[in-house]
């Protein structure tokens, strides 16, 4: 009997060592993950400044519709993640379109997220970075929206395509843009502590 309590005190201490040192581990290192946060972010300093070209999209009366899209990219939070607005300019100036996302890295799951707000719609998509640009979908229902952008030499080429299972894709998106400028946005004007 008592070699049977000995063996259950033992095997309490074994348990509870083990708990003690799982949770003395605690979280990660927030200043490990914003470095590999930032290092993964680093390939995709070619997005960053101020992009400006025409775009195409086919409204869903079937009519296309023409715009001149600006897009204007810069690192946040260090470089830790993208931050990112577009506007489509219709003919006449007024604005027919407008987005904002943030891309950001998880060193835990190795994952690119875009984070998207545009026409009232708010969403979480995979991205894939590729040699010169990314591919990022998002799915709906048994049909993929997937966008792809090849951006090099100062061109950023993006379009998308309606995938349904069984039938060819169909574009409804195209822009082709020119980088014209760098950007200090958005790190610049942050409140100062005085």
């Amino acid at each position: 009997m008592i070699r049977l309590r000995i063996q259950l005190f033992l095997v309490l201490i074994v348990v509870l060592g083990a708990t003690l040192t799982a949770s003395g581990q605690g979280r990660p290192d927030p200043a490990t993950l914003i470095a590999a946060q930032r290092e993964a972010m680093a390939p995709l300093a070619f997005m960053d400044g101020v992009w400006r070209g025409p775009a195409w999209a086919i409204l869903p009366s079937g009519e296309k519709h023409n715009v001149t899209q600006t897009e204007r990219i810069g690192p946040f939070l260090d470089g830790s993640i993208k931050v990112i607005e577009g506007r489509g300019y219709n003919a006449d100036g007024t604005v027919g379109f407008n987005a904002f996302g943030t891309i950001s890295y998880n060193p835990s799951t190795r994952i690119y997220m875009l984070h998207s707000y545009a026409q009232g719609n708010v969403g979480d998509f995979v991205l894939t970075r590729t040699a010169d640009g990314y591919v990022w979908e998002i799915p709906a229902g048994p049909m993929t929206i997937r966008y792809t952008a090849v951006i090099k030499d100062g061109a950023w080429r993006e379009v998308g395509d309606r995938i349904v299972p069984g039938q060819e894709p169909v574009r409804f998106f195209e822009m082709n843009l020119k980088r014209v400028g760098d950007t200090n946005w958005p790190a610049a004007g942050a409140i100062s502590p005085t």
